[in-house]
């Protein structure tokens, strides 16, 4: 008899998670994984998809206007925020279900919630506990906003996906981690 409920339960289900889960799946191992949020983790959800749909958009008034130079007329072509980001959500949707389904067709269980790692074997979703013989935690990372003066005016890029109306400007930032180096010298 089986001491644990899982051969593996996996913390987060983000495209590493999804993946880790649904390999061990396939493979046999009875896997189950933990999201609080939304199936398909930073890239899916709130990353490199919205950006490339809002990109792909933009780029679409600079097309117009050179198809000009191509014998094209493009009358009437008009613009609408609310509809492009109604047409991005269900893109994300769509690939969330695309992820859910995978995850079902190779037996993984999946369990919404906040997972606690309780012990080594042991992990807490709400009030249900179970056990794994093995842990994968797969969290990866949520943007944050530096401790600096102005920082009140920033939205990190989970807001700038959900925007109500399309800003007028934008300045798009990149924050770089940087690291001490160590008293030895070595990185």
């Amino acid at each position: 008899m089986n001491r644990f409920d899982f051969d593996l339960f996996t913390i987060g289900a983000g495209s590493g998670g999804v993946r880790a889960s649904r390999m061990a799946g396939q493979l046999g191992a009875k896997v189950a994984i933990a999201e609080h949020s939304r199936i398909g983790g930073t890239c899916v959800i709130r990353g490199c998809i919205p950006k490339k749909l809002l990109a792909y958009a933009a780029h679409y008034a600079e097309d117009f206007e050179d198809a000009r130079g191509f014998g094209w007329t493009v009358e009437g072509a008009s613009f609408s925020w609310p509809a492009l980001i109604a047409s991005k959500n269900s893109e994300i949707a769509r690939l969330e279900g695309v992820y859910k389904s995978v995850l079902d067709k190779a037996g993984v269980e999946t369990i919404r919630g906040t997972a606690r790692l309780a012990d080594a074997h042991t992990v807490e979703i709400g009030s249900r506990r179970v056990t794994a013989k093995k842990i994968l935690v797969a969290t990866g990372g949520r943007p944050s906003r530096p401790a600096i003066p102005g920082a009140e005016l920033v939205i990190t890029s989970d807001e700038a996906f959900e925007l109500p109306a399309l800003p007028r400007r934008i300045l798009v930032g990149v924050a770089v981690a940087t690291r001490k180096p160590s008293s030895r010298g070595s990185p």
